[in-house]
């Protein structure tokens, strides 16, 4: 009997809605031209922005046509995030590990982009009637679990608005609504980062390369608004000035193109014109086919050099994306831009699943035919007419054959977003079904059967779901309802044939430690030829200051050496009221910068410090080594002239051994010059003060040598002379060697005691961290250049006093000029070195080495040159002979 009971009371229920169903069915509202409906025992439900109309407004008085499917304009790049929430449905599915026993399915509407439709595509979801009824629920498979969507901050604004009612949780995949006191708390999650994390972001890749005078651009809705609001205070207080701040217009009916175009003209001449040459763009997914208009809208000629002058900042949701009539529009400006992106990898399959994507392939999918005939520009043949007009579609044109801002083969953020939300709530699910028995066999006998599932209880699972994703992310949604990700910084290069490559160059990453969360590696950057990154470190001009712009004066440190005004911000904490973010800082206290930091000018402020060491690259180094080389090669050459012509008289006359010695010796000198140059590595630090050391001690030792030869061999014409005894090659040769060990031993004791090592100076200049040498002991330094200055001083000594002996061709008076230019250059060099800091103090050295060993080589060996080359007729023994005598 009550069976029976039961079995009428359903009946009659069953009647009732199927009259419900049929009456609803004459009347309502115009049904979306777009669905895709998968069945399954659990659903998910979608708002996806895959196009749009533009319309007239609404007069309300009476009712507006419906939408024809001649006026859709397709945003191609959308139809991807469909894909990638089939493609998750899909594997589900297929493990048998998270939902087993269970379907899961999905019913996707399309927003396009107005309120309206999107009301209505959200009352259809949870209707599940083809024609809606609030509050009637009539299909008994109808387990709307969750709602993925939308990708505009106002159309998921307009959905959490409805679903608040129901309690169904909602899952956003692009930028999150601005909350106002009339809509607190709409239950949402964020699938992305958060936008705090953004603006820490930029406002480190900006000071990171000091761009403080920058423009920005932002859409003109409640996030834009946010956007400018919240960085107007935080980047002026960290020393960035705005030329201007600027708000994009969104085209809403086709009565307001004429004014759009106007105000966009506008905007663009005020940005291609500005000396600012960084732009930070905010907007949402598909704002930058809005920003590749704006170069199209301008009414000036003379703008084409500053428009290539920029370098672009765009934030994460922003998508390199085209509307249809923009395949072939040049977007050659944008090449070498900077855009902070939704961290994503490419799920395992999901590549093979979208080459196999085509119309023939689909069951269910509505939006796919707009979506093909738009983007590869062809039709579908009409079976109710005899002729289509234009390309006929095949449907087996190829998706990779698509430009990149039409489609692209991988996944994007936006996509992995949606791929990760349909897996937390499959393991919302999993978890909700498996926490308690009654729930556990709930799920595991069939959901659909259930009459009455409490889906409002996957709140309290979702704000705490933890998981691994099949790409081997760990995917986390804290409390607050939001993922904790990172974001990837990208480098957009785009060919000339508007396909583009995105090259990640950085991450910024809120649980990495403070000194690690923002990384760039600005050698795999590709800026455009055009860009210089020193464009916009200048000040910012005084004449581009306008009312009603952020100010760049701010509170200023006492003179105090390090000492700024640093503002602890942040940046993770919710805007306060009126979107200002709020500073913990007492504007009257100033702390110091990092050894790494130094104050700006105004002191209100921390830059980072350059990085400086005497490089090759640089026009001082570069110049050097040429210098050094050159030398080299001139001592080559003379080497080798001595050594074809070194049985001629004046090579005989000048102790040939001694002068090969010499030579090579200057020869070392000046190739150990190279050694200073380059970044401070232990091997140099170890070779490049004792190698001078020991060399130019050989060289000075060699012109004792030959000095003390001369003077010897005329003592020992003399009558009864002992000196014949010394005069011979064995003592130029003792001089060399034992004046030489000398030093060597010096040396040695220095590198066995405290030997030089690379080091950082942060403080002797304020802007620049210095790479140096450290001498270790600067006693031992001291003791090598004493050495060295005494044997000079000999040299010079014992030439002076024999400048007068008649001997050939003058060897003694050349010996004390060199000896005299040696002297001046290393007597010169120590007030120098000691007043110089940093590279210059290298640079100093090394043009003293230089110096001192050209006026070696110059002074002793290029008279001798000159007789061997152009006065070879005095080059011989007749001549020697005579100047002796």
């Amino acid at each position: 009997m009550v069976v029976l009971v039961f079995l009428l009371l359903e009946l009659i229920s069953y009647n009732i809605c199927e009259a419900i169903i049929a009456k609803c069915r004459l009347q309502g509202s115009h049904r979306p031209l777009h669905m895709y409906y998968q069945p399954g025992e659990f659903l998910i439900g979608g708002i996806v922005s895959h196009g749009g109309f533009f319309s007239s407004p609404a007069t309300f008085t009476e009712e507006p046509p419906p939408a024809l499917p001649e006026e859709l304009l397709v945003v191609p790049k959308g139809y991807q995030h469909i894909v990638a929430l089939a493609f998750a449905v899909k594997q589900i599915n297929e493990d048998p590990h998270i939902l087993p026993n269970v379907t899961l399915g999905f019913h996707l509407y399309d927003s396009y982009i107005s309120a309206r439709s999107t009301y209505l595509a959200t009352l259809l979801l949870l209707s599940m009637v083809k024609k809606f009824v609030p509050n009637y629920i009539c299909d008994g498979e109808n387990n709307l679990t969750g709602v993925i969507g939308g990708l505009d901050s106002e159309i998921s604004f307009y959905v959490a608005t409805v679903l608040d009612i129901y309690k169904i949780p909602q899952l956003i995949y692009g930028s999150a609504p601005v909350m106002n006191d009339k809509s607190p708390g709409l239950p949402f999650y964020q699938m992305a980062a958060s936008e705090a994390l953004q603006y820490e972001g930029i406002l480190s890749l900006l000071l990171h390369f000091r761009w403080t005078w920058i423009g920005v651009i932002a859409t003109d809705n409640d996030n834009g608004e946010r956007f400018l609001q919240t960085i107007s205070p935080i980047f002026t207080k960290s020393g960035v000035c705005f030329a201007f701040l600027e708000r994009i217009p969104s085209l809403s009916f086709i009565s307001e193109i004429n004014s759009m175009i106007e105000q966009g003209a506008s905007i663009n001449h005020k940005i291609f014109s500005s000396t600012a040459n960084v732009i930070v763009a905010y907007g949402e997914s598909y704002s930058m086919a809005t920003f590749r208009c704006l170069p199209y809208l301008s009414e000036h000629d003379d703008m084409t050099y500053n428009i290539k002058s920029k370098v672009w900042i765009t934030t994460a949701h922003v998508e390199f994306t085209s509307f249809v009539g923009q395949k072939n529009w040049d977007s050659g400006i944008f090449n070498g831009a900077i855009s902070f992106e939704i961290h994503f990898r490419n799920p395992p399959g999901f590549h093979q699943y979208v080459v196999h994507r085509n119309p023939s392939s689909t069951d269910g999918d509505g939006f796919i035919r707009d979506f093909w005939q738009q983007a590869f520009e062809c039709v579908f043949p009409d079976i109710t007419s005899d002729k289509a007009e234009g390309n006929i579609c095949t449907g087996e044109e190829k998706l990779e054959n698509l430009p990149g801002s039409f489609f692209e083969m991988s996944m994007t953020g936006h996509s992995y977003s949606i791929h990760n939300a349909v897996y937390a709530m499959a393991h919302a699910l999993h978890a909700m079904f498996t926490s308690r028995p009654r729930h556990s066999e709930m799920a595991y006998r069939g959901g659909g059967k259930n009459p009455n599932p409490q889906f409002w209880q996957l709140h309290h699972f979702l704000r705490s779901i933890s998981f691994n994703n099949t790409a081997g992310d760990v995917v986390l949604i804290n409390q607050n309802g939001e993922v904790v990700s990172s974001l990837d910084i990208v480098n957009w290069i785009i060919f000339s044939n508007q396909s583009f490559n995105r090259v990640s160059v950085g991450r910024i990453d809120p649980q990495a430690p403070p000194d690690q969360s923002f990384i760039l590696d600005e050698d795999a950057i590709t800026w455009h030829s055009w860009f210089n990154q020193e464009v916009s470190k200048d000040k910012p001009p005084k004449e581009e200051a306008t009312s009603g712009e952020p100010s760049c004066s701010s509170p200023r440190c006492p003179q105090r050496p390090g000492m700024a005004l640093v503002p602890q911000v942040d940046f993770r904490q919710e805007p306060g009221p009126g979107f200002l973010q709020q500073n913990t800082l007492d504007m009257n206290d100033c702390n110091k910068c990092p050894d790494k930091d130094y104050p700006s000018r105004n002191r209100d402020s921390c830059l980072p410090k350059d990085i400086s060491f005497l490089s090759y690259e640089e026009p001082l180094g570069i110049s050097l080594a040429c210098f050094s080389l050159f030398l080299s090669l001139i001592t080559a050459l003379v080497l080798g002239t001595f050594l074809k012509h070194h049985n001629t008289p004046i090579v005989i006359a000048n102790n040939r051994n001694l002068t090969y010695t010499l030579l090579i010796s200057l020869l070392l000198c000046f190739l150990c010059a190279l050694l200073f140059i380059g970044r401070p590595e232990k091997v140099t630090c170890l070779l490049r003060q004792t190698a001078f050391g020991i060399i130019f001690s050989t060289a000075v030792s060699g012109v004792l040598a030959k000095t003390f030869t001369v003077v010897l061999a005329f003592m020992a014409t003399k009558p009864e002379s002992r000196m014949r005894k010394w005069v011979g090659k064995g003592l130029g040769h003792s001089i060399i060697l034992s004046c030489s060990i000398v030093q060597v031993g010096i040396c040695t004791v220095w590198l066995a005691t405290s030997p030089p090592y690379p080091d950082v100076d942060m403080h002797s200049i304020t802007e620049e961290i210095i790479l140096e040498c450290n001498e270790g002991s600067v006693t031992m330094f001291y003791c090598v250049l004493i050495y060295m200055s005494c044997l000079a001083t000999v040299s010079f000594a014992v030439a002076f006093l024999a400048r007068k002996l008649p001997d050939s061709f003058n060897e003694a008076k050349f010996i004390t000029f060199s000896m005299l230019v040696f002297c001046s250059v290393w007597l010169s060099f120590i007030p120098s070195y000691l007043s110089t800091k940093g590279k210059y103090m290298v640079a100093v050295e090394i043009f003293s080495i230089l110096a001192s060993g050209g006026g070696l080589l110059g002074c002793i060996f290029f008279p001798k040159c000159y007789i061997i080359i152009l006065r070879p007729e005095l080059n011989n023994r007749e001549q020697l002979i005579r100047k002796k005598n």
